[in-house]
Order: C-alpha cells, then sequence, then structure tokens
C-alpha cells in the first residue's frame, strides 16, 4: 500500500488485527526493506495490527528531497503514525531502525504511547576509531579535496568516483548521491547519551557474530537502559531474525506475552 507523508510516497504494510488492543510498528535497517519483516508479520498479525513502512529512501518509498539526518527519520516516524492513528504500540527496530528509536524515546509529548520496545542489532553507539582508522579517514579527505579540484576532473574525471568506491563502505558505495549524504549525517552521529531515556520495558536481541553492530553495543545497551534485557542468538550475525527467524518469533512471542 502507498499513503503520502510530508509530500513523500510511502510503501507500507498494514496487517493483522488489534485483538490486544495493541499495535506493532516495525522499522527496518539502512539499506533493507519491508520485505524483511515478513515472518514477523506473519507471527504478530493474527495478534496486533502491525504497520511496517519502508523508510524515506528504501525499498519502494521516495527518497527525501534533501538530505536527512536521525531527528528527520523520527519526524517522519511520528508522522506516519499520525496518518496511521496509531494510539498505542510496541516498537521493534533493526539496526539503523533501531537509532530511530533511540532518538524517537527522547522526545516529549509523542502521540502515542510506548510501552515495549525490541531492538535487535541495533545502531546507535558510535565505535571508537583506531589510529589507523583515523589516519586512513584524513588520508581519504585529502585525496578528496585533491581530486575535487577542476584541473583533477578534467585530467581524471573518474578518479573521484574510484576514490569513493575503494573507501566507502558497501551501504555507501551502494546509495545515491543523496542518501550518500543522508548516511554520513547519520553515522556520525553518537546516541549512545540518549540511551538511558528508553523508559519502556525492552528486549534486546543480538546475534552472537554481529560484526556490524557489535555484541558488545547490545551489552552496553542493557546497563544503558533502565528496564531492558539481552539475548543472544548463537551462531547468527546481524541479521539473526532472519537467519534465526523461528526462535526470534518465539522470543518476541513471549516478551509480548501471546505464547
Amino acid at each position: 500500500m502507498f499513503t503520502e507523508i510530508n509530500g513523500l510516497n510511502i510503501n507500507y504494510i498494514c496487517e493483522g488485527e488489534n485483538a490486544k488492543n495493541q499495535s506493532v510498528l516495525l522499522l527496518h535497517g539502512w539499506g533493507a526493506n519491508i520485505k524483511l519483516f515478513s515472518q514477523i508479520i506473519t507471527c504478530l498479525s493474527p495478534y496486533f495490527k502491525v504497520y511496517a513502512p519502508d523508510l524515506p529512501g528504501f525499498g519502494e518509498s521516495d527518497e527525501p528531497k534533501e538530505p536527512w539526518a536521525v531527528d528527520d527519520y523520527v519526524d517522519f516516524v511520528i508522522s506516519f503514525c499520525r496518518k496511521m492513528e496509531i494510539e498505542s504500540c510496541y516498537i521493534i527496530g533493526h539496526s539503523f531502525g533501531g537509532r530511530i528509536i533511540i532518538k524517537l524515546m527522547s522526545r516529549e509529548e509523542l502521540p502515542f504511547v510506548t510501552e515495549k520496545i525490541v531492538l535487535t542489532g541495533s545502531a546507535g553507539i558510535r565505535p571508537k576509531q583506531t589510529l589507523n582508522k583515523k589516519i586512513k579517514t584524513r588520508c581519504y579527505k585529502i585525496g578528496k579535496g585533491i581530486l575535487s579540484t577542476k584541473i583533477c576532473k578534467k585530467i581524471m574525471p573518474n578518479a573521484l568516483d574510484n576514490l569513493r568506491k575503494k573507501n566507502g563502505s558497501a551501504d555507501y558505495n551502494a546509495a545515491s548521491p543523496i542518501m550518500r549524504q543522508c548516511l554520513v549525517k547519520v553515522v556520525n552521529e553518537d546516541l549512545t547519551p540518549l540511551i538511558s531515556n528508553i523508559k519502556a520495558s525492552t528486549l534486546l536481541i543480538w546475534g552472537e557474530k554481529d560484526d556490524a553492530t557489535p555484541i558488545s553495543d547490545g551489552q552496553l545497551m542493557e546497563k544503558l537502559i533502565p528496564d531492558a534485557g539481552l539475548v543472544v542468538l548463537e551462531n547468527s550475525g546481524h541479521y539473526a531474525f532472519l537467519e534465526q527467524g523461528v526462535r526470534f518469533c518465539r522470543i518476541i512471542s513471549s516478551f509480548f506475552n501471546i505464547m
């Protein structure tokens, strides 16, 4: 289905019944889309009204008209919930979706109530840069500055793109120009000081072998969130909810009291 949110055409899923008088909102990760949530939606839709939007710039939704930061995605989620008339919901966020939830829960006077949250492989904690990483970043910025000059663009028209491909992450290289700018804004914001603002009961589900958001991030979130518990899925990575879908659904079903 499609709806218009603040001038953007947004693809979303809405399935299920409000059997427990509660909605569930699913927020996907960077570079992903709502199709990845199909097993979770099947699991929860007999008990809840389940909403899952393709975030702007992903799936079948429009890109933002200008580079967005995390706060802009938070504003979008609030507008989406208003449009769907969601008054009370549980929220599940993977990776970038978790990053949005962390900042969302720091907002005052939200138009809906959130009693339970599931964060799986959540982003938001900025990793400490090693000396090698700092040197690499500095060299990239110097090279980018040189190759951006008119004379270098004329002599070596592909050099700047080649430098970006060599130094950029897979997410960065796969993104459109405007989404690259969004990504830079997003990853450079450390949300660690905001994590303790999450007051809702929170379940953290982490893949033991997650190399995108390491398990140490989940352990730190468990310490910082007043009411949180961490479940580690062995032999799983960043997409634990896909790699161990049946077990993941059993865990969230127990958390949501539908077992």
